[in-house]
């Protein structure tokens, strides 16, 4: 008898056991394409439960597809392998790589894997550390000749008459900005992290909110909306640096609710919302392990959403859809999440008209 016949006699997991310890999707189809078995990641992908799932057609779960995918899935002895693949879960968009393998003892079944494209994924992080390293050294080199101009621009300011101090203000005013810029590219070149502690993530939710209030008379315009689970447990992540992920992401959410709705700016609404989520799960890179993330905090607007152009890069330094955006608020966002051993996603629900920013951290230990 093999050893891994039963779990128990071989003092090791059974088949089953592996499937469900998987951080991706694993599905199994007949011939025919119907779901007759899936892991528990699945199900957190797809966003429904196995007794759904199981006896519907895979193509009618994640359709449409590519035209091509979906005619060799059809064809049940092929292999396939896809990358960056658009498919349709409850209603959202989301970007995944899809493997197809067939059993070759048994004609037509087929094991399919799904895997999410996460902005934590190996290849983003390598392009996207590279990036912020550059932005880094350039920052530390234009700081100091900043400071000079601005202090010429301050002596120049004492010598001009009233009328032509406005232009000398102007100086200063602008090294400023490009100060504050700098400070943020520095903020994302940086390898420091905050620690991490046992926090409430509600606190952290409510403070980021009441700072934006004190900052933004224009957050007074949007109704926000709390749906927390009140039985959360606590959140290990670094509280200054959530307040601060927390601030940028309410505040894309404000800016995108009302330069959608426009004069109608009462209907701009924002909907902060929190949940515990067990068995998702997501790799953490760093650690080279599978990490438990299920507190999840998800804050959605009622604008238009990404521009499709962007949806990829919304996370890319110096990529942004505002007309005098800078383009580094969500890649300080992902920065600081990966810190603290998170993940950041967005998802699109066109039938809600919602779009959402999620948030994935691990649970504190009790």
């Amino acid at each position: 008898m093999r050893p891994d016949k039963a779990a128990g006699e071989a003092g090791r997991p059974d088949a089953r056991s592996q499937l469900s310890g998987m951080i991706f999707a694993v599905l199994l189809i007949d011939g025919e394409g119907i779901i007759t078995e899936l892991n528990h990641a699945a199900e957190n992908l797809l966003g429904t439960s196995a007794s759904r799932l199981i006896g519907t057609h895979l193509i009618d779960r994640i359709g449409p597809l590519d035209e091509r995918v979906e005619a060799r899935l059809m064809q049940g002895d092929e292999a396939l392998v896809a990358r960056d693949l658009a498919i349709g879960s409850g209603g959202n968009e989301l970007r995944i790589n899809l493997t197809v393998s067939p059993l070759g003892s048994w004609p037509g079944w087929r094991v399919v894997t799904l895997s999410e494209i996460g902005h934590d994924d190996p290849v983003h992080q390598q392009g996207g550390e590279a990036m912020l390293g550059a932005p880094a050294v350039l920052a530390h080199e234009i700081k100091n000749p900043l400071a000079a101009i601005r202090g010429a621009g301050q002596l120049i300011a004492r010598k001009l008459p009233d009328t032509d101090k406005k232009l000398a203000r102007m100086i200063t005013d602008e090294v400023d900005r490009i100060a504050r810029l700098i400070d943020r590219m520095q903020q994302l070149g940086s390898t420091r992290t905050g620690a991490v502690e046992p926090c409430n993530p509600h606190e952290a939710i409510r403070s980021a909110i009441a700072t934006m209030r004190a900052a933004s008379s224009e957050l007074g315009e949007v109704v926000i909306h709390e749906e927390f689970d009140p039985s959360l447990p606590p959140v290990l992540a670094n509280r200054d640096a959530l307040e601060q992920v927390l601030i940028n992401l309410v505040s894309n959410a404000r800016d995108a609710a009302l330069g959608w709705k426009g004069a109608d700016r009462a209907s701009a609404e924002i909907v902060v919302q929190t949940r515990f989520v067990s068995g998702l799960a997501f790799n953490a890179i760093r650690q080279g392990r599978a990490v438990p993330l299920p507190i999840e905090i998800t804050v959605s607007d009622n604008g238009p959403g990404i521009d499709p152009a962007l949806r990829d890069h919304v996370f890319e330094p110096f990529v942004s859809s505002k007309p005098s955006g800078q383009g580094l608020g969500l890649s300080l966002v992902r920065k600081l999440v990966r810190d603290m051993n998170g993940n950041i996603s967005h998802d699109r629900d066109a039938r809600a008209g919602l779009t959402h920013f999620r948030l994935h951290l691990p649970q504190a230990r009790r």
